[in-house]
Parts: C-alpha cells; sequence; structure tokens
C-alpha cells in the first residue's frame, strides 16, 4: 500500500499511526482523504489584517534591502497587481514587478493594502 505525500510539504516519507498519516519531516498529521478547509483555502493578510487577493495593490510599510544589491524599496512604494504564492517554503507570499527595480517576491507582514 503507497501513502499520499504530506499535503503541507509534499515529503514522500509519511507513515501511518492508527488511524492518522504523519510527516516526519514537518510533524504534520492528517486523517487520509479529509483536509480542513482552513488547510484547503489559504488566507493571506497584509501587516494590519487585511485579506489580499490576486490583482490587489498594496504599500510597501518598511525600508526593504534587495539581496545582493545595494538598492532598497523605499517606505510607501506602491505595487500593483500582486500575485499571491500560497505554496512559498521562505515566508515571502507576494509576487510582484515593482517600478524601478523589477521583478520581485515580498512578504506580506511588510506591505498594507491600498
Amino acid at each position: 500500500m503507497s501513502l499520499p505525500n504530506c499535503p503541507k510539504c509534499s515529503s514522500e516519507y509519511t507513515y501511518e499511526d492508527g488511524d492518522l498519516l504523519i510527516c516526519p519531516e514537518c510533524s504534520y498529521e492528517w486523517k487520509e482523504g479529509e483536509l480542513s478547509q482552513a488547510e484547503e483555502q489559504v488566507v493571506i493578510k497584509d501587516a494590519v489584517g487585511n485579506i489580499l487577493a490576486d490583482g490587489d495593490a498594496v504599500t510597501v510599510i518598511k525600508d526593504l534591502k534587495i539581496k545582493g544589491s545595494s538598492s532598497v524599496v523605499k517606505v510607501g512604494t506602491k505595487v500593483k497587481s500582486i500575485r499571491l504564492l500560497t505554496d512559498s517554503s521562505d515566508g515571502h507570499d507576494i509576487d510582484c514587478k515593482i517600478e524601478g527595480i523589477g521583478q520581485m517576491k515580498l512578504k506580506s507582514e511588510f506591505v498594507k493594502k491600498v
């Protein structure tokens, strides 16, 4: 019998413990064929708790250094047409294009919905 991969981290090393399936890599536990509504639909919120959606416009609320560059995304920079990333493991859950800088990923905790 083949066990399903972990729905949270996609690990193939899941195992059974009674009626639960357990992932040894991320410690996630679930029942086979059962996911709660919260896990099926990921909700991404901005720094003040507003729910974000694809296509929203946001404003950066903190100076953000760009890794590998001397450039900085300044406070108040407006970003239009964001795209949400639900499967990001590094915490960057917004994909966007910032004018004058280009394509980059942001963390939702550093933006506010316009």
